[in-house]
């Protein structure tokens, strides 16, 4: 079952009325069933907010945009999480060669400060000899 097929049967399982749209109720018991809280105010709003053609509710297309960006978040939220592991203590918000040693050698790998201002100098977009979040997200995100 290829990711169209499964988000189609996700779709209909939650389509309750069988109308071939999803309402904010049936978006708030569909993120409940997950395990996760929605208020209908907060479910409302999502579905205002990806309903692409103004009829109040989620079509299959309004759906599939919806979880696509929720798995985006969920993923970014994890690289910030990784992110921060290897900035320094500082708190720069960067990762230097000093903090990618450290941290590389704590996962075992021995690396020398020239070693890593090499691997950081192939994702350094803006050529300053250190990493921000936006350059970490497009390294482990290729």
């Amino acid at each position: 079952m290829d990711k169209h097929q499964q988000y189609d049967r996700v779709f209909n399982h939650f389509d309750d009325n069988g109308d071939g749209k999803i309402s904010a109720s049936e978006l708030q018991l569909c993120v409940a069933s997950m395990g996760w809280e929605l208020s209908l105010a907060d479910a409302e709003a999502a579905v205002m907010y990806m309903d692409s053609d103004g009829d109040g509710l989620l079509g299959l297309e309004d759906f599939v945009r919806l979880l696509e960006g929720a798995a985006e978040e969920e993923k970014v939220k994890d690289l910030r999480e990784a992110f921060k592991m290897y900035e320094m203590d500082d708190g720069c918000g960067c990762i230097t060669p000093k903090s990618l040693k450290r941290m590389l050698s704590r996962l075992g790998q021995s690396k020398t400060i020239e070693e890593c201002k090499v691997m950081i100098a192939q994702f350094d977009l803006n050529g300053d000899g250190f990493l921000n979040f936006d350059e970490f997200k497009v390294m482990m995100l290729s």
